[in-house]
């Protein structure tokens, strides 16, 4: 460990990998709460580190520290879809409606899986003013039902919007209704269960122990200011899409301290964003997506090759949302995010998903490299990378030689 360091920090790194050692103690010294960085290459663990507190439990944030990944949770249910596809369960040129027969009802007979999972169904939350207003989003079936006789925000295909807090819910119930399994279970026992990974979305009580409540620093995005900002560039906030979104945003803030606070929160399965794991599991995880570790693999070559394909539209919101364009933001393959601007993913051909605050997991197979990187502390990283993540990104891309 590096002299220089004077908060708790530890871990390894193999030999050449130094300069990310010393990298990521730099970011965390400055910050309040603690992380873990975790990097695979070919299948072996060639970073392991870990620095910081858990403020909340007056304790070191060591490499037994688990916490709610976010979004991050969307990159295994990702997976479970296409390994769903890759066994001939699931097709995905095929309207969702084929598997999910509510679903094909109030204009959404002719969306297709892939248009679900590249976030170009319409269905990126639930109107206030609808019958689905109230929907809770912890309770499955009411979220499932919601979607069922919701008419889509915009023509499906027409543009990409993220689905932020229902993504989950389409890629699951799918999952479920041709595996039989609900998500939280399909990711336990053929992703987390032979990997070894500390990964649940359903979290047991024994775990609890280990969990670091997240917490938010530095300035954080209001409602108000998303609301005027929309309204500076000409977007009708009354509209329905405009509503929708702002209400999305609402329950996500909402959502957000009862996770830490209700127990009944981390048990309910919400695939969208209240996995709860670590570092390690994100990296491995996406090592087992691009090749084998310990004799696991989840995805075959032309899998991998799918999965991350640019999805015509993805960077064209719909319509109504023509002027917030992302020249530099999210940019969607199938189900998981593709390299851009505030993701860095080691260049081209990187795939993976991030989580609010700074959570990320990615991988790039042309680099044979996994990442994971979990935190506690929510920063507001919605306009570029995450501070912490630039230098020892930079000092793993010298490390690799990219």
């Amino acid at each position: 460990m590096s002299k220089i360091v004077t908060f708790p920090a530890g871990g390894t790194v193999t030999a050449g990998f130094e300069g990310v050692r010393r990298a990521f103690f730099e970011a965390q010294k400055d910050d309040p709460g603690g992380a873990q960085l975790c990097v695979y290459r070919h299948g072996e663990k060639v970073v392991d580190l870990w620095a910081g507190r858990d403020p909340a439990n007056d304790r070191r944030y060591g490499p037994e520290i688990i916490g709610v990944l976010m979004s991050c949770t969307k990159g295994f249910v990702a997976g479970a879809v296409h390994m769903l596809v890759e066994r001939g369960q699931l097709d995905l040129d095929q309207p969702a409606a084929r598997y999910w027969p509510e679903f094909g009802q109030a204009g959404k007979e002719k969306i297709t899986v892939a248009q679900l999972i590249a976030h170009q169904g319409g269905l990126i939350g639930y109107d206030p003013k609808s019958e689905a207003a109230s929907t809770d989003l912890f309770d499955w079936a009411a979220s499932v039902r919601g979607l069922e006789v919701m008419a889509p925000l915009w023509p499906p295909g027409e543009g990409a919007m993220y689905h932020a807090v229902t993504f989950g819910t389409l890629a699951g119930e799918l999952i479920r209704r041709v595996d039989g399994r609900t998500p939280g279970r399909f990711v336990a026992e053929e992703i987390a269960g032979p990997l070894g990974l500390d990964l649940w979305i359903g979290l047991p009580e024994s775990e609890e122990p280990r969990r670091a409540p997240h917490f938010n620093h530095g300035p954080q995005l209001t409602i108000p200011q998303m609301r005027a900002w929309l309204t500076s560039l000409g977007i009708d906030v009354e509209g329905r899409l405009a509503r929708t979104y702002l209400s999305t945003f609402e329950r996500v803030e909402a959502t957000l301290p009862l996770i830490n606070t209700k127990r009944e929160w981390r048990v309910a399965e919400l695939p969208a964003g209240n996995g709860v794991g670590n570092a390690e599991a994100l990296a491995r995880y996406y090592a087992a997506l691009i090749g084998e570790v310990d004799g696991v693999r989840l995805l075959g070559r032309a899998a991998m090759d799918r999965v991350r394909q640019a999805q015509e539209g993805s960077r064209r919101p719909p319509a109504e949302f023509a002027a917030i364009a992302r020249d530099g933001g999210q940019l969607f393959g199938l189900g998981f995010e593709l390299p851009s601007q505030p993701r860095p993913m080691l260049g081209p051909g990187g795939f993976g998903h991030s989580g609010a605050g700074g959570r990320f997991g990615y991988a790039n197979p042309e680099a044979g490299v996994a990442v994971g990187y979990a935190c506690n502390t929510m920063l507001n990283n919605l306009a570029g990378p995450d501070v912490r993540w630039v230098g020892w990104t930079k000092a793993l891309e010298e490390a690799l030689g990219l």
